[in-house]
């Protein structure tokens, strides 16, 4: 990944901070190891690499490791010892403009688990510096999780893969529950990853499968040891996610809920309508204030959402965040839909793409939907068709 310097100062500069510092000691900050170019690689000691809002970047290095971050520009400090550590810090943020308000990857309160990589022990020294240190969130938002033109088109692409994966499946279960033939999660989802690799797509794990009171269970994953079979008028929900096998391709992640059987009861579909309504809802909060100018925050997005849910008498059965962040990993480092969890107040920014993803989840049975939406400087777009009613898969036989 290349740092464009002189756009994150302008950022900064327009934030009011003085700096952005990147930290990291043995990959305990992959943000800062992604942006400086040193992810996958060995790097034992501790190193520093500081962005100001005006001037020339600096960086400090351990003495064994000196040329870790010589692709970078900027000066560079070299440390050793804990004491020329303490010493090496005062330069890189001293000089003619001391800086004093310093992003990191900081969450107040641990508030946004995803951005809280600074270890407390690092944010005390800086502190006992006179150093003030604020969330980097909008800056990684901006410059770590924001997608350009090709990274969406990966998107789109394993969207559309996504998509006609989701149907053979669905189409695979109809099928051979119409011909009397005894069927299981395990075996669908096995038939699945049989699809991706047909499709050209890989994933860090395989589709969820989840078939009635297993449908209820969030992240529920079948094995071979545990696999429910899959009967004739059940709820059956598959969970798939997957992105190009190209460096820096990015994930797309979509959930349809289907029903196994000609007459839907009205509990199921008064559950799903609930959840459809509630996506819905979230979409029209993102488009809108993307089109207003005006903006929208992560946990905006989940409020509207969630108060649709909880309104139609379902608010304890709705027990995850609204959606969150893509990137090269399928959960990403950008803005979660979540007032829930967390509480996300990092705003919608140009490029960053996210999930939205209402479920309702019983002892009994579960739904969920799941779509995904990319924002432009103008608009957000949702990258694929939205289910507004439960799946028929009709013409079953008892087995």
């Amino acid at each position: 990944m290349s740092l464009d310097i002189a756009r994150i100062q302008s950022a900064l500069t327009a934030e009011k901070l003085d700096g952005w510092l990147l930290y990291d000691f043995r990959g305990t900050n992959a943000i800062a190891e992604g942006l400086v170019g040193l992810a996958g690689q060995h790097v034992t000691r501790r190193w520093f690499y500081f962005i100001p809002a005006n001037g020339t970047p600096r960086k400090l290095n351990h003495a064994i490791e000196s040329r870790k971050l010589d692709a970078l520009p900027g000066d560079k400090t070299i440390y050793a010892g804990r004491l020329q550590l303490v010493e090496g810090l005062k330069t890189i943020l001293g000089g003619a403009h001391p800086a004093t308000t310093i992003a990191m990857e900081y969450s107040a309160n641990n508030d946004i688990p995803y951005i809280s990589r600074v270890d407390a022990g690092t944010v005390d020294l800086l502190r006992s510096l006179g150093k003030t240190i604020v969330s980097s969130g909008d800056l990684v938002g901006q410059f770590e999780a924001a997608w350009n033109a090709d990274d969406i088109a990966t998107h789109v692409a394993a969207s559309e893969k996504l998509y006609r994966i989701k149907d053979r499946a669905f189409a695979y279960v109809q099928a051979k529950l119409q011909a009397g033939i005894a069927i299981d999660e395990y075996t669908v989802q096995q038939e699945m990853v049989k699809f991706f690799a047909e499709e050209g797509l890989i994933a860090d794990n395989p589709p969820i499968v989840g078939a009635q009171e297993n449908a209820g269970d969030p992240h529920y994953g079948p094995s071979r040891e545990q696999s429910r079979a899959i009967r004739p008028n059940e709820i059956l929900l598959l969970d798939l996610w997957g992105k190009l096998p190209t460096p820096g391709a990015v994930y797309a992640d979509i959930t349809w809920t289907g029903f196994t059987g000609d007459t839907i009861p009205e509990k199921y579909s008064k559950a799903f309508n609930t959840i459809v309504a509630g996506r819905d809802a979230a979409i029209d909060k993102v488009q809108a204030g993307i089109r207003s100018g005006a903006g929208v925050r992560g946990w905006e997005v989940d409020r509207v959402c969630r108060d649709v849910i909880t309104d139609a008498g379902f608010g304890e059965y709705f027990v995850h965040r609204t959606g969150h962040s893509l990137g090269i990993e399928v959960h990403g480092n950008g803005v979660h839909m979540d007032d829930y969890e967390t509480r996300d107040d990092r705003k919608l920014l140009t490029g960053t793409g996210f999930t939205i993803e209402p479920g309702i989840y019983t002892k009994e049975f579960g739904v969920r939907t799941e779509i995904n939406m990319v924002v432009g400087p103008t608009d957000a777009t949702v990258t694929g068709p939205c289910q507004s009613e439960l799946l028929r898969m009709s013409g079953v036989k008892h087995v």
